[in-house]
């Protein structure tokens, strides 16, 4: 059998096409695409190609904690970030034409410096979602959170940013507006410490339970015999409940 002379190679050269194609961005019509590449931030020869004329940018399903380079962007209108790893310490950029900011599925646990940045950062922006965030208090992100604690939340969004027209799944209707400019400020949901902490660290705290864990061995001295039988004493309460007088033929 013949050696393979040097410079041949055994991939098939549409075969290696095919995977750089893949690796690359998918732009059509000012919209770029860069799904599930796994990385950390934008990479720096996406920036430099289409940063200037992406209208609609999507880099969901990545692990993107920072968003150096977005800046650079400055025609963007919509920005889709789901189902990455961006948390409480993410710095956004100034975007002055920004409308459209989907955040569901990352890491954020607290709203208040979340609210604080989108407030100074994006002042047109008129939709929002955080579905699947601790910090918003849905089913989606704990099973323990009900409507009340959804509502309380949507109150407090809608009292920083009283310009969202749509926020999460739903569009904002004229008494959630009145009712978050009365109240919404004091409507933050606190979470117990000890649910930040398992957040933080990725581990289930222990749950207090006033059961054993297991089955327990009992001493002779602790064995409980119980007696069943029937009373012969009789209540005559007639008057009110102080005039109770017990009959015992027994005494």
């Amino acid at each position: 059998m013949a050696a393979p002379m040097e410079g041949d190679s055994n991939t098939d050269p549409a075969q290696k096409d095919e995977e750089q194609d893949q690796d690359r961005p998918i732009f059509s019509d000012g919209q770029l695409s860069y799904l599930g590449h796994d990385v950390e931030e934008i990479p720096p020869e996406v920036i430099a190609e289409y940063a200037e004329k992406t209208v609609r940018l999507d880099l969901s399903f990545n692990r993107i904690q920072s968003l150096h380079g977005l800046e650079r962007f400055t025609q963007l209108e919509e920005l889709i970030l789901d189902n990455n790893e961006l948390s409480d310490d993410v710095i956004f950029p100034s975007m002055s034409t920004l409308t459209t900011l989907c955040l569901n599925k990352n890491r954020f646990l607290e709203l208040e410096p979340l609210m604080q940045q989108l407030k100074l950062r994006f002042p047109q922006l008129s939709y929002l979602s955080l579905l699947g965030n601790a910090a918003c208090p849905n089913q989606l992100s704990s099973t323990e959170k009900d409507e009340e604690d959804y509502q309380r939340y949507r109150y407090y969004v809608l009292f920083h940013l009283p310009q969202l027209k749509f926020l999460d799944s739903s569009g904002v209707q004229q008494a959630e507006m009145i009712e978050a400019k009365r109240r919404g400020q004091y409507m933050q949901v606190v979470r117990p410490a000890e649910e930040k902490e398992e957040e933080e660290s990725g581990e289930a705290a222990p749950q207090y339970s006033p059961l054993p864990t297991g089955p327990q061995q009992q001493s002779d001295t602790d064995k409980h015999l119980g007696r069943w039988g029937k009373s012969r004493s009789r209540y005559l309460g007639r008057n009110s409940e102080g005039n109770r007088f017990i009959t015992d033929m027994a005494l």
